[in-house]
């Protein structure tokens, strides 16, 4: 249904309660300038947040809310990286080069304050490790050179067994004058090591 010189769009009726259209004019005067307009307005809120009016409208705007929360927390984190890193621009990139400049064409360098670096840590950390005694217990201590006295001494009666092979054919070789049981007796050892 056109009327002439009103409206240049096409419009159509909607039957509501005499107590609704009251009260949706009143609210459409203080949003905008038509009901079209007010009604497109409500719809548009409805759907770009998601919102069902005829479900539980609590539970929805609290879900948008914790949303919106997260968005604004990364938002925030990035936002401090990125500050983070162009104050390591400034200070390790910008202020030298400036210096670098300024002393080449003969500026007063030696006016400015000279650029503060941080102090090496390491260095306390390699004094702090050459300090600390490593303390072993006494019979442990005892019963360790035990050990080490029977492993030399078995070691010495092995390399005594040991003869140099000349061979007709090849290269010279090492042979093992011992028994079986005797090696197998060196290796039970090694494996109690």
């Amino acid at each position: 249904m056109l009327v002439k010189g009103k409206y240049k769009y096409q419009y159509s009726t909607v039957n509501l309660k005499a107590s609704v259209a009251k009260r949706f004019r009143l609210f459409s005067k203080k949003i905008t300038k038509s009901h079209s307009e007010t009604l497109t307005v409500i719809m548009d809120f409805f759907e770009w947040h998601g919102v069902n009016p005829s479900k539980q409208f609590g539970k929805s705007i609290i879900q948008e809310i914790l949303k919106n929360r997260a968005r604004t927390d990364t938002s925030i984190k990035r936002n401090e990286a990125t500050i983070a890193i162009i104050r390591d621009i400034e200070i390790n990139q910008t202020k030298p080069n400036n210096a670098m400049l300024l002393s080449l064409f003969g500026a007063n360098a030696k006016e400015q304050k000279p650029i503060k670096k941080e102090k090496k840590r390491i260095e306390k950390k390699e004094e702090a490790t050459a300090e600390i005694e490593i303390t072993v217990p006494k019979i442990r201590y005892e019963r360790l050179t035990e050990k080490m006295e029977h492993i030399t001494k078995d070691y010495g009666y092995i390399l005594n067994k040991i003869e140099v092979v000349k061979s007709n054919f090849g290269k010279e070789y090492l042979k093992l004058n011992i028994s079986k049981s005797e090696l197998e007796k060196f290796k039970r050892i090694l494996n109690k090591v």
